[in-house]
């Protein structure tokens, strides 16, 4: 199975996003109202970063930052690692299990095209498990009469 299977198979792919400008507050709004974990920093139409709960724990809450003053710029994580919509979901798996991350933007000829989260991903090895079953359960139905 491809990224771009796993993109298709979301029942909404919508890109959430906010600039570098922004507050760590209007970032966690904006999470909370989209029940998402990680929002996308776009600035002038280019992908410069990613800020998730992880980064609010960490580079802002341990660190004593006040939501409300803090800029995303700096608690977002800004070295990117991003997957393409052609390469297979194991690509995802590896990456986020070696990285220790649970989104990967999906990026095509440095065009953003989507995010992929861990969830995704194992709603997408729940669907192909299901569709295997099913078909194998079908052709033994079927081979017995």
């Amino acid at each position: 199975m491809k990224i771009r299977q796993i993109l298709q198979g979301k029942a909404i792919n919508t890109i959430y996003s906010v600039t570098s400008d922004s507050t760590v507050y209007d970032a966690l709004v904006t999470m909370a109202e989209k029940n998402i974990g990680a929002i996308l920093v776009i600035d002038n139409g280019e992908l410069t970063g990613i800020f998730s709960e992880r980064d609010y724990a960490r580079k802002g809450i341990l660190q004593g930052r006040h939501s409300r003053e803090t800029s995303i710029r700096d608690v977002m994580t800004s070295n990117l690692i991003t997957i393409t919509s052609d390469q297979p979901m194991e690509d995802a798996m590896i990456l986020m299990s070696e990285k220790h991350i649970r989104h990967l933007p999906v990026v095509d000829q440095n065009e953003l095209i989507g995010i992929i989260s861990i969830n995704d991903v194992v709603n997408s090895i729940i669907r192909d498990q299901k569709a295997r079953i099913d078909s194998l359960e079908s052709y033994i139905s079927g081979s017995l009469y």
